[in-house]
């Protein structure tokens, strides 16, 4: 991958293809249990079939621990964040590392034609770009040993 790659060239190089979700009406401790089960660091929060926030493990130390609160008690609804960042999979890889960079998140949607196609991390685009490196030091070792 380079900086230049499209972001749907991400998507297809990743393991994990499907999004995972939560409800806004479960326990903050529920969704908390499945990003580490899933070794995830958010999750789409769903409703009805439609899109309303993304919770991360970011909002969990912020909005609960922080605050003093009972993780089994309070609710999804109550600590996402509603404002969802996306980008569309046309977009270069530097394009949505500055997106994330200027907007301090480590997460963003990927959308075509208003359809959901898939969730980028910052992780995911750092192992792809470590992952291009890799192979431009191997072509130039490859080509200096002749």
């Amino acid at each position: 991958m380079k900086l230049t790659d499209t972001i749907a060239l991400v998507l297809k190089s990743k393991d994990k293809s499907r999004v995972l979700s939560a409800t806004p009406d479960q326990s903050v401790y529920e969704a908390i249990e499945k990003m580490a089960l899933e070794s995830v660091g958010a999750l789409l929060v769903i409703s009805d079939g439609k899109l309303v926030g993304i919770l991360s493990e970011r909002d969990y130390a912020r909005k609960v621990i922080l605050k003093g609160h009972s993780s089994r008690e309070i609710l999804v609804r109550d600590i996402m964040t509603s404002s969802v960042l996306y980008v569309s999979p046309v977009q270069t890889s530097e394009e949505c590392m500055a997106v994330m960079t200027e907007n301090r998140v480590r997460h963003l949607l990927v959308i075509d034609s208003g359809k959901l196609i898939g969730l980028v991390s910052i992780g995911d685009l750092v192992k792809d770009i470590i992952s291009e490196q890799k192979f431009i030091i191997q072509q130039l070792e490859h080509y200096i040993t002749g």
